[in-house]
């Protein structure tokens, strides 16, 4: 049994990005095979198969940070404090779920504006605050993209606000279905010429849907890893990708997902070996060392956080002692680590 400490490792800062490389494809590509392989996305086609199935996640990124105004009236008059709330979960047309700082400055019956929206606070559990808006349904969602910015993550917001580019940097060429308040960041890295070379070599493709919610960077607090609970985000699975994924199974080829979004919920979606279902629902499922991979047969993925489930997710495909030889190479190499960063392209020995 692996402890948190385990999955520890020293990242010097300078290798942190804060931006993404152009062109897309540009980015560099730690291949591993059974050999380590130094490369860039742009020769992914290389490193595949004709016949194998790409698997996107096809998630779009709302702009879920809101600035804002608190309006209190106080004993001394009007009482003003500046808020910010990062939506995180739909509750109803009109009321998302947020986490918004500082909260101590908040309580029920707050109204907020957030320019030409105005919300107000029904209920307060620590940071996490549930706010009801005065606009619902498609008018609320066109003034967040009017007023909110992408909300990026911690180790990046830390460094630099939000700015007009991250809005095209922040979202991949396949976001078409608004819900996240993250970026499935391996597909960061396709663009049209990408897929046009992959597909040129016999390479499918097929979409899922997983809305990644702000879960994903929180912190394993515990550190017996096995008593960790995992956030739970919606995903789907649509007939269509379960015929494609299904089809490439059964012909021995390989699936293989972009991303540790789509692997946990094509895994979510496993009915039997090599076997997957149409599926919608929640998931939160937590794939660490130990679990057997049931469609995913590789996957493209960024660098990842030490402590993080991501890491304990690629540990569980490729083994543990592997990915602390792989990470140990990635920062010998000086790849770029986490959203913005390079990618890594890892096929079990295996599947190979």
């Amino acid at each position: 049994m692996h402890r948190l400490d385990d999955y520890d490792f020293h990242l010097p800062e300078a290798l942190i990005a804060l931006r993404p490389v152009q062109p897309r494809p540009a980015s560099r590509l730690l291949v591993d095979n059974g050999t380590l392989i130094d490369s860039n996305v742009a020769r992914l086609p290389d490193y595949l198969s004709a016949g194998d199935l790409l698997v996107f996640n096809n998630t779009r990124v709302i702009p879920a940070r809101l600035r804002g105004e608190r309006f209190r009236e106080t004993s001394h008059g009007p009482g003003i404090a500046q808020i910010e709330s990062t939506l995180i979960e739909r509750l109803a047309p009109d009321q998302w779920r947020s986490l918004s700082k500082p909260a101590k400055r908040l309580k029920t019956g707050d109204k907020i504006t957030f320019g030409p929206l105005t919300a107000t606070v029904t209920d307060k559990d620590g940071g996490e605050v549930t706010l009801t808006f005065d606009q619902s349904g498609e008018a609320l969602d066109a003034l967040i993209e009017q007023v909110g910015e992408m909300p990026l993550p911690p180790y990046i917001a830390a460094k630099r606000p939000a700015d007009a580019q991250d809005r095209e940097d922040y979202q991949t060429v396949f976001a078409s279905r608004p819900g996240a308040v993250a970026a499935p960041t391996a597909s960061l890295h396709f663009d049209d010429s990408l897929l046009v070379a992959l597909a040129a070599k016999g390479i499918n493709s097929t979409e899922v849907t997983l809305h990644v919610g702000a879960g994903t960077f929180l912190p394993v607090k515990v550190d017996n890893i096995d008593a960790h609970k995992m956030h739970s985000e919606w995903g789907e699975v649509t007939p269509q990708a379960a015929a494609a994924i299904n089809d490439t199974l059964a012909c021995g080829n390989r699936v293989i997902p972009v991303g540790t979004t789509a692997l946990r919920l094509i895994e979510s979606a496993a009915s039997a070996h090599n076997r997957i279902e149409p599926w919608s629902g929640d998931t939160d499922i937590f794939i660490r060392p130990g679990y057997t991979f049931k469609i995913a047969k590789g996957l493209m993925t960024n660098f990842h956080l030490p402590k993080s489930t991501l890491l304990m997710l690629v540990s569980a495909l490729m083994g543990y002692d592997r990915v602390r030889e792989i990470y140990a190479h990635a920062i010998a190499g000086k790849y770029r680590f986490f959203s913005y960063g390079d990618s890594s392209l890892l096929l079990p020995r295996n599947d190979t």
